[in-house]
């Protein structure tokens, strides 16, 4: 299976070609040695998971608050936040709020590949 993607949909003009991977992804997981491989890259990600959730609560007790404050900031339950402290996969503008609601500011900064790096307005992406 390939999709073609067009010039509305790249920046270059170029036409992409993308083909679907799964039969190639299947085989190289049914090799023991590349098996374990990729579940170690999955256990490593799983801890950087938890210590991104970490940073979250870690921010929020640096600035002297406790779940029900922060909750009480953004007009949610604890419970809200407790799952936000422990997500995974955020929204933009839901990262943005709750570090916000702990009184810091946040930025995001994209590093392309030719080295160049790129602040991208927030104001302009969560609206």
């Amino acid at each position: 299976m390939s999709e073609m993607l067009h010039d509305d949909d790249v920046t270059s003009g170029e036409d992409v070609t993308f083909h679907d991977a799964t039969d190639r992804i299947t085989e190289a997981l049914s090799d023991p040695v590349m098996a374990e491989k990729v579940e170690a890259v999955r256990s490593e990600m799983a801890q950087e998971d938890r210590a991104y959730a970490m940073n979250l609560a870690m921010m929020r007790k640096a600035a002297s608050l406790t779940q029900e404050e922060v909750a009480a900031r953004l007009s949610i339950r604890q419970s809200a936040v407790a799952r936000t402290e422990k997500a995974d996969d955020l929204l933009l503008s839901t990262l943005r709020r709750y570090v916000e609601s702990t009184g810091a500011h946040m930025s995001v900064v994209v590093h392309l590949a030719d080295g160049k790096r790129v602040e991208l307005d927030l104001d302009a992406l969560t609206k």
